[in-house]
């Protein structure tokens, strides 16, 4: 049994630049929805470590990066194709895309923005909240299958209650086997975790709210090895949701996330 959500089989840079990078998942990025399909999580993980590798240029950093969901992300090799979309010398907007089977499963896109020293005018509004350290582990998130939610340590603060509530999470595998991971990607790889941490309904669900997309937005780059996720789920009347999260590490703060949901009733069971 591996330590990692993936194996690297092949990487390529083709004459414009762009890179092709095949990827074989492992037990480990297994979703709930589906046996057959990849968690979301660890799919975006390995995106956007595709999208940090990709041209590395010290003086920008990534601000935002919004996933499109095409369909079921299969638990299958797959590859990545990453690419520039809008190049520059201060922003830049770059772009990786999952296919597996033949089809297209995702479509990452990440501006990359120019630093400065802005120290002196920072200003903050979300707040700290209570650190991993001072919470206890959580089992309720294993109402949900799967290798991927096998696969983390959550914990959970004592008012978390269905809709709303703050979790802790973290993983001991790595994204890549035999590779180092930056925290960045490790985190990232963790944040569509929010959609099921206070679900609205009680097991079994009668209806289904999978996600879209994922919006990550960061005014701070994360570090470290748990993600806090201060996490609102919200059903409206016609079908449609939203789970909305301000994204914490041990450091505090560092952006916020949005996924929109298709609410639709599960299929009968077979």
């Amino acid at each position: 049994m591996t330590d990692a959500y993936y194996r690297r089989l092949s990487h390529e840079v083709l004459a414009d630049g762009s890179t092709i990078t095949t990827y074989e998942p492992t037990v480990h990025a297994q979703g709930a929805w589906n046996p057959h399909e990849q968690h979301m999580a660890p799919a975006s993980g390995i995106l956007a470590r595709e999208l940090e590798l990709f041209q590395h240029k010290p003086h920008l950093r990534i601000g935002r990066i919004s996933f499109d969901i095409f369909g079921l992300i299969h638990l299958d090799q797959f590859t990545i194709e990453t690419k520039a979309i809008r190049p520059g010398k201060t922003i830049e907007l770059i772009e990786a895309t999952l296919r597996a089977q033949g089809k297209i499963c995702i479509v990452a896109r990440a501006w990359r923005i120019v630093m400065h020293d802005t120290r002196a005018i920072m200003g903050i509004e979300d707040k700290v909240v209570t650190s991993p350290s001072e919470l206890q582990p959580w089992d309720g998130i294993r109402i949900w299958p799967g290798g991927y939610i096998q696969s983390i340590s959550p914990r959970a603060a004592p008012d978390r209650r269905p809709g709303k509530g703050l979790v802790w999470l973290s993983t001991d595998k790595t994204l890549v086997e035999g590779e180092q991971t930056s925290d960045f990607a490790k985190l990232m790889g963790l944040v569509d975790t929010a959609n099921g941490i206070v679900t609205r309904q009680q097991v079994p669900f009668d209806w289904a709210f999978p996600n879209l997309d994922l919006q990550i937005h960061m005014y701070r780059i994360p570090k470290g090895s748990w993600l806090g996720l201060e996490t609102v789920q919200q059903f409206g009347d016609d079908g449609i949701g939203l789970t909305s999260s301000i994204l914490h590490d041990i450091h505090g703060p560092f952006g916020r996330s949005e996924q929109i949901l298709t609410i639709r009733p599960m299929p009968p069971s077979t």
